[in-house]
């Protein structure tokens, strides 16, 4: 499969004004719908709304989300637990994330509704800045990249008994012996954002790719390459779009079930980042 070619760094939209809690719609929009500002995505490339004529592609679909295949490419679906029994344990839940891994990187991805003239990325950026900061006592500084503004943040990722114990011996080794001895050790974090008609799609980059721009721009084509379906349902800003599981996980073979199950164990964690509220 070819991806595109990158492009340069992408306009930003207006900030979100005041807007209606059920329909996620502003007084001025509802006047002036033909006046709706193009996105970006629309003018220069991907990500795309499932309206636009968008380039075909083999994609998974994960419902809210078409994300296309490539060689070297795996996928994981991150659940949240809906139901739980008495000890806590997880009975049931929904996919709410979708991690794209590749070599030692992984991109998860998520949609959310938003309003139909605004984007929500300029607010989302700068409470996730803040959340770093005051929660996890980590830094986030803006960089201008290929989706325009974007946040690059470094969290303190805690190294204790138990995660040195998981973690692969030849991944340990590599680890100074200060962190170590700390307790934790500095972790990367690379959150892009696109916002689309009534849609804003977040992209959280971890591992090498976060600095190896040879990987990054694997992750960076796939992302340009995601089709958002939006639905008609008014929907409040913010809110997660639904995914689903594709179909083919559930038709895979017999002699790939176990893989299958190891890939996409539902309760496992995906990479930690700031909730979008």
């Amino acid at each position: 499969m070819a991806f595109g070619r990158r492009r340069q760094a992408e306009e930003r939209a207006e900030g979100p004004g005041p807007t209606d809690e059920k329909t996620g719609t502003t007084p001025a929009e509802d006047a002036a719908d033909d006046e709706a500002p193009e996105t970006a995505a629309a003018e220069e490339g991907g990500p795309w709304d499932s309206e636009d004529d968008y380039p075909e592609l083999q994609r998974l679909d994960f419902g809210s989300l078409l994300i296309p295949v490539a060689s070297g490419l795996g996928f994981q679906v991150n659940f949240e637990a809906t139901q739980v029994d008495d000890e806590g344990n997880p009975l049931d839940g929904r996919p709410v994330a979708v991690l794209v891994q590749y070599e030692q990187s992984a991109l998860q991805l998520q949609a959310f509704a938003a309003p139909k003239r605004s984007g929500i990325w300029d607010d989302v950026r700068r409470e996730t800045a803040r959340d770093i900061e005051e929660d996890a006592n980590g830094q986030a500084q803006e960089q201008e990249g290929p989706f325009g503004t974007e946040l690059l943040a470094m969290v303190p990722a805690a190294l204790t008994d138990e995660v040195l114990a998981e973690m692969p011996q030849e991944i340990r080794e590599q680890l100074p012996a200060e962190y170590i001895e700390q307790g934790w050790a500095p972790q990367v974090i690379r959150f892009i954002g696109v916002d689309g008609p009534r849609w804003f799609l977040q992209g959280v980059v971890q591992g090498a790719a976060v600095q190896d721009e040879e990987q990054f721009q694997i992750l960076e084509d796939v992302f340009r390459n995601i089709v958002v379906v939006r639905g008609e349902a008014p929907m409040p800003p913010r809110e997660l779009l639904e995914l689903r599981i594709p179909k083919e996980f559930s038709e895979a073979s017999a002699e790939d079930e176990e893989e299958k199950v190891e890939t996409f164990n539902p309760f496992e964690r995906g990479p930690e980042i700031t909730e979008v509220r």
